[in-house]
């Protein structure tokens, strides 16, 4: 199994309506950084099963990317999974954080 494939496991285990960040994803997985997690998400086929949009930064917000049209889209499909956003654009990972604690 690839690195990338590794990421891409522990990803499909955030549930619905729940985030983590890139470095925790990292650091559940072990020998990556932060970075390559976002490389790793960057390089999904379009229609992948993976929910890229459950993973943000360590602040809480959305990673801009693909000039903009890609950070309203995670936005979009993280409210339809009812995850809130406070008014600076911060998810609260103490209501929405995974894993738990």
């Amino acid at each position: 199994m690839t690195k990338y494939e590794e990421i891409y496991a522990l990803v499909r285990q955030i549930p619905s309506g729940r985030v983590t960040t890139y470095g925790r994803v990292a650091a559940l997985t072990g020998g990556c950084t932060a970075r390559m997690v976002g490389y790793a998400l960057a390089a999904l086929p379009k229609g992948s099963d993976v929910p890229w949009q459950r993973v943000i930064n360590s602040q809480g917000k959305i990673s801009p990317h693909g000039f903009g049209y890609g950070s309203a889209l995670q936005r979009v499909l993280l409210e339809e999974e009812g995850v809130a956003f406070d008014g600076q654009g911060r998810v609260s990972f103490d209501q929405f954080g995974w894993p738990a604690g």
